[in-house]
């Protein structure tokens, strides 16, 4: 695997984050990679999604929110977020000039960027994966997160583990469908909003890191 450079990026005057940029020699895509809520970049997850791109010549720039880097657990306000996503995608379009650029991320990461695309499209920015879109808080099914993805005039991958807690499929597809042809959702059987599997399943993780590797590949050579 490529070793990841490490790189600082200002989110706004006065206000740097950290970043890992892991670009396989024959990339042919980047995929600009938020995290979730209560783990930053550099946590397994991440880092597994990371290889298993590469595995596939997708490079990544995953990237903490501001809040992560200080080592707070309470997220940062959603114009900082937003900023944050412009800021590390504007870095992308450097570091990997000419190739495709997606953006998203795991669940907290995904949504954040979405809606910074809702409010202003992300330049360059050919497709948004979410990795488990966190539709509503655990044990509280609501559709009003999804509110802005309307907005969203890109193509859109949704990721989804049929036991995630945190977004009830009977509400997310047909939210999905009705955005039409450019939003397209993978059910991942069996796990749940970190992607873990139980054993009874007759599947392991890594089994599903395979999985989700290859559907964004996928999704990415049709864009």
């Amino acid at each position: 695997m490529t070793a990841a450079t490490s790189l600082s990026i200002e989110a706004k005057p006065g206000l740097r984050v950290s970043a890992l940029l892991q670009l396989p020699p024959k990339a042919r895509a980047c995929y600009v990679l938020g995290h979730g809520a209560g783990a930053g970049m550099a946590h397994a997850f991440m880092a597994d999604l990371a290889n298993a791109l590469e595995a596939r010549q997708i490079g990544t720039l995953r990237y903490n929110f501001p809040y992560m880097e200080s080592g707070s657990k309470r997220p940062d306000p959603p114009a900082l977020c937003h900023a944050t996503v412009r800021a590390v995608v504007e870095e992308a379009r450097k570091q990997a000039p000419g190739m495709t650029l997606i953006a998203g991320g795991k669940s907290f990461g995904g949504r954040m960027t979405s809606q910074a695309q809702a409010a202003k499209p992300l330049p360059e920015v050919r497709g948004l994966a979410f990795v488990g879109f966190p539709l509503h808080p655990a044990k509280k099914p609501s559709t009003e997160r999804a509110a802005h993805l309307s907005e969203v005039k890109i193509p859109m991958l949704f990721l989804q583990g049929t036991r995630d807690d945190l977004a009830d499929l009977t509400l997310l597809e047909p939210i999905v469908q009705k955005l039409g042809a450019s939003a397209t959702m993978k059910r991942i059987e069996a796990a749940d909003h970190s992607f873990h599997v139980l054993k009874s399943s007759g599947r392991n993780d890594r089994e599903v890191m395979e999985e989700l590797a290859d559907t964004i590949a996928n999704w990415i050579a049709r864009l």
